[in-house]
């Protein structure tokens, strides 16, 4: 693989891989499968390891969940819900407990013991509980925030409101799910009743949970298995399977499949057993959970950014069926992008009826890139197609395979259009870009009202009294073109408030309190004004990452410009332009952001270059008062300092050197550079500590680094 391909590929994924927890965790309505979920994060994680330096700001690696829905209000975790990290086959096991034993430097003689238990398939929950007394719950969200749901979470009979002895502050969290036979009979009362009946379980749980009316999730037969805690403020116990039961003991239901196991090999057999189980058990799972016991050896390993070192979720394979494709449609995205839908003969997979599928973008259809090259993955899939789905969820599957000899003699090759089917503007696709994207902006309006929805959204401007429904139908009135327009709706119709209060659902009263709301949010954080611009590339992380760097809009907005006047960048050639650009020294200030890569760059100077679009932004940055991002006080010597090891460290491994530093607000980076400001070497440090030497960067030995951080 190239780093051309590569950089397409960590595109294409990210865009995925975006929407589909959207669609999961905030929505409940899955868009891919869970095989599928877990095989292209899986393959972005690959690539991220072969071109470390490409990860991008947005990367899926870094993402848990989703943003909570509106309609909730918003808790923030004390402790962040993280994610796991998931293994396939025999391999992927026993790599991971040889990951395990490197990073705490144990041999293979030595003793390490992991639970193993069933993997639930329901919606993720954590109480928290003080002084005994259940005080609020929420859903996972984005890991970070969620949303509260505690008035639902007490009309469940598995989770109590009291606890006798526990410690003063507990989280307990655990899984909402539904049984197969509580399923069967809200399904069945559903359809007597003549509303809506739910696919799965996972969904109706999940659903069930999320109703803004407590009495509706209280009617639904809903069950919760606890298996982990957040903040505590003693410990449970020592090892995970005493603290479970000890989880058992106040009161909570537990998973009495959870066993102990000495290794791989045990592990495996669980995993077999609990296989052969599934269609038994009466619940869904989706896979098996393996953990570290000894809850020491927990802390010591910590965590990825999003994922535990010390865990990982066996994931079971996924299931397939063939069917006819009948069409392919192509929808357009909020920034432009082409995306095609397989709309198939609708097909039972697993016991669920589906009928579309992801198609990713035209290489994949094609089965071979724009150069001619074969893709991994690619097709070659035309309509008329006898395909094979899969699917491990009640998601839109992903085609796993063409039948060829079925194929039918009227069929041809897609030609995927290269007009926007929304506005008629050429859909051009760049260098580097696995999409492609309509060129109408703000004229073409999908973009514009897909603009406006994301604008208005939960982690944007998130202004009350104005979510995606009533843009829509703003945008339709003609009332809002851009996002400057709602700061100018008083002043265009607040005289009198006729042409608002007389609306269908509004008054005066709610009039008054939009302009209000409208009115609160002059005043953004600049990581959020970044993020609700709706930019190709830039999510949330990338937005803070850089909010951290620049601090204001304005030196964001000169570093872009730079960029975009430098001779390489308005060069038409786009190949000659990213062969030149790196040796640009304004493209450089852009891509020496840790986490900021060609492709999120180049997307970032494009944008902000294009006259209609740049007016358009202007315009509202204006109106806006565009705060600084908070420095958070720390008494670390090493925050935002970056830092290399190199050599043979002996007083910690060098995962756990690593992580220590990030702790405590350093950056990590494999190379030595100018802007290195600290280079830790042990014994056989080799280039890396020469070339320090060389540009006169600081150097510590590992009982230097040690005395620097100290007891932090």
């Amino acid at each position: 693989m190239t780093r051309a391909q590569a950089q397409r590929e960590l595109a294409e994924l990210a865009a995925l891989l975006d929407r589909a927890n959207i669609a999961y965790h905030a929505e409940d309505a899955p868009e891919i499968t869970d095989a599928e979920y877990d095989r292209l994060k899986q393959r972005n994680a690959a690539i991220e390891a072969r071109f470390p330096d490409l990860k991008r700001a947005d990367s899926p690696t870094d993402q848990v969940g989703a943003q909570p829905a509106e309609g909730f209000s918003k808790v923030s975790h004390s402790q962040r819900m993280m994610s796991l990290s998931n293994a396939f086959d025999l391999q992927d096991v026993t790599d991971f407990d040889a990951s395990i034993r490197r990073y705490l430097g144990l041999g293979e003689k030595d003793v390490l013991q992991y639970t193993a238990e069933p993997k639930i398939d329901g919606l993720s929950l954590s109480l928290r509980y003080e002084r005994g007394v259940l005080m609020q719950a929420a859903t996972r969200g984005d890991g970070s925030v969620g949303e509260n749901v505690t008035a639902n979470a007490r009309t469940l009979a598995d989770i109590p409101e009291r606890l006798i002895d526990a410690p003063e502050v507990l989280e307990v969290r655990g899984e909402v799910y539904m049984s197969h036979a509580d399923f069967a009979d809200l399904n069945a009362r559903q359809e007597k009743a003549g509303a809506r009946t739910f696919a799965n379980p996972r969904n109706a749980a999940a659903g069930s949970l999320r109703q803004l009316d407590a009495s509706v999730t209280k009617a639904r037969p809903l069950r919760f298995f606890a298996y982990g805690w957040g903040e505590t403020s003693e410990p449970l116990a020592k090892t995970q399977i005493l603290a479970i039961r000890r989880l058992a003991e106040l009161g909570f239901q537990t998973n009495q499949l959870t066993v102990l196991c000495d290794g791989p090999e045990p592990m495996l057999a669980f995993y077999t057993e609990i296989a052969a189980q599934r269609a038994t058990l009466g619940y869904d799972i989706d896979g098996v959970v393996y953990k570290v016991d000894d809850l020491a050896l927990q802390a010591r390993l910590g965590y990825r950014s999003t994922t535990p070192r010390w865990a990982i979720a066996h994931k079971f394979p996924a299931e397939l069926a063939w069917t006819r494709l009948e069409a392919i449609d192509i929808q357009v995205g909020r920034t432009g992008a082409l995306s095609p839908v397989a709309r198939l003969s609708p097909v039972t997979v697993g016991g669920v009826v589906v009928s579309n599928a992801t198609l990713h973008n035209e290489d994949y259809i094609a089965g071979r890139s724009a150069s001619g090259e074969a893709i991994r993955d690619g097709k070659d899939i035309r309509v008329g197609d006898w395909v094979q789905v899969y699917r491990a969820g009640d998601v839109i599957p992903k085609i796993a395979d063409v039948d060829l000899d079925q194929r039918p003699d009227t069929a041809t090759p897609y030609d995927f259009p290269r007009k926007c089917p929304e506005c008629g503007s050429d859909a051009v696709r760049s260098e580097g870009d696995a999409v492609r994207r309509c060129t109408g902006g703000l004229v073409c309006p999908a973009q514009a009202v897909e603009k406006l929805r994301h604008f208005v959204s939960r982690a944007a401007f998130d202004i009350e009294g104005l979510g995606a429904k009533q843009v829509e139908q703003f945008y339709a009135d003609g009332w809002i073109a851009e996002p400057a327009d709602i700061f100018t709706l008083k002043e265009r119709y607040g005289s009198g408030l006729q042409q608002l209060k007389n609306r269908d659902g509004w008054g005066e009263r709610s009039a008054n309190n939009l302009f209000a709301a409208i009115d609160q949010k002059r005043r953004i954080p600049l990581a959020r004004f970044i993020f609700a611009l709706g930019l190709p590339h830039v999510g949330e992380v990338a937005a803070a990452t850089l909010a951290r760097h620049f601090t204001t809009w304005e030196a964001l907005t000169k570093a872009a410009d730079r960029a975009a006047q430098e001779p390489a960048f308005v060069a038409a050639d786009a190949k000659l332009r990213r062969a030149a650009l790196p040796e640009s020294p304004a493209w450089c200030e852009l891509t020496g952001i840790d986490g900021v890569g060609d492709v999120l760059a180049e997307a970032l100077v494009t944008a902000l270059s294009q006259k209609r679009e740049r007016e358009s932004i202007d315009r509202l940055a204006a109106m806006l008062e565009i705060e600084r991002p908070e420095q958070q006080a720390t008494n670390s010597p090493i925050q935002n300092k970056t830092i290399v090891f190199t050599g043979t460290l002996e007083k910690m491994t060098r995962a756990e050197a690593k992580a220590r530093a990030e702790a405590l607000g350093a950056k990590v980076s494999g190379s030595v550079s100018a802007r290195t400001d600290l280079v830790v070497a042990g014994p056989g440090g080799g280039s890396k500590f020469k070339r320090a030497q060389d540009l006169g960067i600081e150097t510590l030995d590992e009982d230097g680094w040690l005395d620097l951080i100290g007891s932090l």
